[in-house]
């Protein structure tokens, strides 16, 4: 890490006001005494997101790292020096390392994290009948490690609201990975949620009170894991119906920790210990109230 002058990391994307990145993040650099510090950079559009990549390029710009979030973990990619394999499978960035001569390097953390947290919720993919509901940048990278698994699950099953962006996703990730295990799905129903052992909700419906479920709460069952990648509010309205339908239900708080652990290690190349682990999960803990 650059320790003088303080170097700067940060997240880009729109919107990011709500990120927890910044408390995770600084809460690691003042655990470590690392001279750096975690901010926010909203780019309103493909313009600004331009310009921005091109400033990155200047030897006297003092970023170093960054997280990409909603709605440019694709739009990143030409702006790459080089890309991660598993990030070019997935066709999809959301962590950048920019060297000392300022070439920007690509990875994606999105998969590997969701998995290390179904890994520390005891959740065994083997086998398994997985539902998904999104098909947006997050689902691109949750179906492209399920699919990569050696010992996957049997079957996933995918809607989205836009049937032609979801087939689109499978049809692009296919082009990398053999997706033949995916099905593209014309309603919610088709999902056959009252079969599946794995729900994953990846859109942001459920970040406001008044948004509505995506899916009949009847077809939730007890031996399922219902698992929604929004962390704010902490139990959305599907977790919440999952809860009374005495599922297993998790939202996205641990795949942000573990991807955040991750892009942490390809910003400094330090493996974290154990100590500022937890002082990075209790500060995503303490800082999400739920709102």
């Amino acid at each position: 890490m650059i320790y003088e002058p303080p170097a700067i990391y940060g997240i880009i994307g729109n919107p990011v006001a709500h990120s927890l990145s910044p408390v995770m993040q600084n809460a690691a650099f003042k655990a470590l005494e690392v001279n750096a510090v975690y901010k926010t950079f909203h780019l309103a559009d493909a313009e600004e997101l331009k310009l921005f990549m091109e400033d990155l390029k200047e030897d006297n710009n003092p970023i170093f790292g960054l997280n990409v979030t909603v709605p440019y973990k694709e739009d990143i990619l030409p702006y790459l020096d080089t890309i991660d394999p598993l990030a070019d499978k997935i066709g999809a960035v959301n962590t950048l390392v920019i060297d000392h001569q300022r070439k920007i390097h690509g990875y994606n953390t999105d998969g590997p994290g969701f998995l290390s947290h179904l890994t520390e919720l005891n959740f065994d993919l083997r086998g398994k009948r997985i539902a998904i509901l999104g098909a947006g940048g997050t689902a691109r990278a949750i179906i492209s490690v399920l699919c990569l698994l050696p010992e996957g699950p049997e079957r996933i099953t995918l809607y989205n609201r836009t049937r032609s962006n979801a087939e689109s996703l499978v049809e692009v990730i296919g082009k990398k990975i053999n997706t033949l295990k995916v099905t593209v799905v014309d309603e919610p129903e088709d999902l056959n949620i009252e079969l599946a052992d794995l729900l994953i909700n990846t859109t942001n419906i459920g970040m406001k009170a008044d948004d509505p479920l995506l899916i009949d709460p009847g077809s939730l069952h007890k031996d399922m894991l219902v698992y929604d990648v929004i962390y704010a509010p902490k139990e959305t309205k599907l977790l919440a119906q999952a809860r009374l339908k005495n599922a297993r239900t998790s939202n996205g708080l641990g795949m942000l920790f573990f991807q955040g652990v991750l892009a942490f290690w390809h910003w400094s190349e330090v493996e974290l210990d154990e100590k500022t682990k937890k002082i990075m999960r209790k500060s995503l803990e303490s800082g999400n109230h739920g709102t």
